[in-house]
């Protein structure tokens, strides 16, 4: 829950802050565990299913040389790229945001603001990743002669980097931790086959659906801190439109997204009807969201935030890929 909507000043001497790493006697093993369990890296459902569907409607079969062993490579790198560039964005986040969730009681818990894990080790951790993302990206050029994953992979880290901050001064960072998910079937695409972002105009409708999708959710999540962060000065949509205007916010960019969801299988000929009933269902999921907000307000959330999203991200992208492979 929520803290008191009393001000607090994150700046004060003598106010609440991290507590002191310790993690020394931890090793590199049980610091990659405990980062592991604070940022859910089985969280990676969200994005993972629709940078596998972005890759595959690149895909291009028909184009020589573009045979199924190479197309299980790149896929293996994309999904490579796609968890070392999540654990990039959480350790960012869990960094930027230490002070601030080590004073809200929700977070306080969390590795680093608990002193669970130090600040030494988890910047290690932050930089191999992207590293690790870097080299993955590179690794496009050098087996399958396409650069643009290599040009294109340090403003990646930066715009993914970017919704860490944007809370202390934007209300909109629940869109752009949105657009930092949509861009995930774009990047597979480019990686797969970059001729496909000129020609295979779905992929922009799925962008448009996971922004709103994402961002919907988010400010559905950010309920959680509508007074902590008012009374810190920090930007939300809840915070700024209190809880009935986030909650009509949300349920406005749902609509869209699942209008946009819709269009994907209008655009993209090589969906059909088995598509559309997953789609069908994921709006379904996403009314029900907003039933179990309005009846259990934030006792619901687990189920609206975790299970029914994680729900929509699988059956979408798994239907979506399968139907198109086997188109």
């Amino acid at each position: 829950m929520s803290a008191s909507s009393t001000q607090i000043d994150p700046s004060a001497p003598n106010g609440p802050g991290v507590r002191p790493g310790n993690t020394s006697g931890a090793g590199v093993l049980g610091s990659l565990k405990l980062a592991a369990s604070d940022i859910k890296l089985h969280h990676s459902v969200f994005a993972l299913p629709f940078a596998v569907l972005g890759a595959v409607m690149a895909w291009d079969r028909s184009v020589p040389g573009s045979s199924v062993q190479r197309f299980a490579g790149q896929m293996a790198l994309v999904v490579a790229c796609m968890v070392f560039a999540r654990t990039w964005a959480m350790m960012v986040n869990r960094l930027a945001d230490a002070r601030y969730d080590a004073m809200n009681p929700r977070t306080a818990r969390r590795a680093i603001a608990s002193g669970q894990l130090s600040v030494p080790a988890a910047l290690g951790i932050t930089v191999a990743s992207a590293l690790l993302f870097i080299t993955g990206a590179a690794a496009f050029w050098f087996f399958f002669e396409n650069p643009w994953p290599t040009y294109l992979c340090l403003p990646v880290l930066g715009w993914l980097a970017l919704y860490s901050f944007a809370k202390r001064f934007t209300a909109l960072c629940h869109v752009l931790l949105g657009s930092a998910l949509a861009i995930s079937p774009l990047a597979a695409a480019l990686a797969v086959n970059p001729a496909a972002l000129t020609s295979v105009w779905s992929l922009y409708a799925l962008c448009i659906m996971i922004t709103c999708w994402v961002a919907g959710f988010d400010v559905i999540y950010a309920l959680q801190d509508e007074d902590f962060d008012r009374g810190i000065a920090l930007h939300s949509i809840p915070a700024k439109l209190g809880s009935r205007g986030a909650a009509l916010l949300a349920r406005t960019l749902h609509v869209i997204a699942a209008g946009a969801l819709i269009a994907v299988g209008l655009i993209d000929p090589r969906l059909n009807a088995i598509y559309f009933a997953a789609a069908g269902f994921a709006c379904a999921c996403l009314v029900l969201e907003h039933v179990i907000l309005a009846r259990s307000g934030l006792k619901g959330l687990p189920l609206v935030f975790f299970t029914l999203n994680g729900v929509i991200s699988c059956v979408v992208g798994g239907v979506g890929t399968v139907e198109i492979l086997l188109n």
